[in-house]
Parts: C-alpha cells; sequence; structure tokens
C-alpha cells in the first residue's frame, strides 16, 4: 500500500512541476498601429504607437514615437535620442532628480502599458487630460501618446 501511495504521489508530483500556468490576455494577436496627428506651430506631426500582442493575447511590447522637425530637418522625437534636448527641461521641473530625456520619459510609458497589459492606470493632472498623474517619472505632455496607443489597442480588441 505503501508503494502504491508512494508512486501515486511521484506521478502528482511530476505532473505538478511539468505543468505551467499561461497566462492569457484580452487581445487578438498581432502587430497594430495607432496614431494621433495634429498641428503644432504650423507645421503638422504625427504621434505613432506600435503594439505586439502574442499568441497568448497579451501585449508583448510597446513603441510610440512622434514626428519632429529639428533645424528644418523631419525626423523622429526617438531618433534625435539625447539631441532632442529635453533633460535640462525636465530637471528644472524638480520632479526627475538629473531630468530626462524624451525617449526615456516614452519608455516608462511604454513598460507601464506592458507590465499593465492596458490604458485603465491612465489619470491625469489637468482638466485638459494632458498631462499624466498616475506614472512617476514623466514629465512631457502626454495626450497624444495615449491617443495613438488606445487607438492601436482599439483594433487589437
Amino acid at each position: 500500500m505503501k508503494k502504491v501511495f508512494l508512486s501515486l504521489a511521484l506521478v502528482f508530483l511530476a505532473c505538478l512541476t511539468g505543468c505551467e500556468k499561461v497566462e492569457t490576455g484580452i487581445y487578438k494577436e498581432g502587430t497594430y498601429m495607432g496614431y494621433d496627428s495634429y498641428e503644432s506651430y504650423g507645421k503638422n506631426y504625427v504621434t505613432t504607437a506600435v503594439i505586439y500582442v502574442d499568441e497568448n493575447g497579451l501585449i508583448k511590447s510597446c513603441y510610440i514615437d512622434a514626428t519632429y522637425d529639428k533645424d528644418g530637418v523631419s525626423t523622429t522625437k526617438k531618433t534625435l535620442g539625447d539631441d532632442y534636448g529635453m533633460k535640462e527641461t525636465s530637471a528644472n521641473i524638480g520632479v526627475i532628480p538629473g531630468g530626462s530625456e524624451w525617449y526615456e520619459q516614452v519608455k516608462v510609458i511604454e513598460d507601464k502599458v506592458v507590465s499593465e497589459q492596458n490604458l485603465d492606470w491612465v489619470k491625469w493632472q489637468d482638466e485638459e487630460k494632458t498631462k499624466l498623474d498616475s506614472i512617476s517619472g514623466v514629465t512631457i505632455v502626454a495626450d497624444r501618446y495615449i491617443n495613438a496607443i488606445t487607438n492601436a489597442l482599439k483594433q487589437a480588441k
């Protein structure tokens, strides 16, 4: 009897260790792009968000970028990297010690979308819904980025 019980216990333990819990999300597998276009100082710009959803319906990556015109050359804010020149401004605001460049702040938003698997965490500081209140490390006006992500996620449902 002990041998039977021990054998059953070993089989049960083997099944438990061999089983992997698979998380499932609410989205359709695929890559989705959303955008938000706007005009600023007489120029047209586009903010884009690309969301990748895996076969289990989980958001695996979020990529945000925005077109930008610097010194008469059309580019993107991520392409500019440190040359976008936001670090000193964000340092002067006093919320991010030492400041943070645009691409670093956007990375915080991208990571939050992946970790939360949605935008339910978004809370705004102001009535205009431009400044995020629900995430630390972000001082940029974020409405266009959230709109682009929203438009991408609508396609993924």
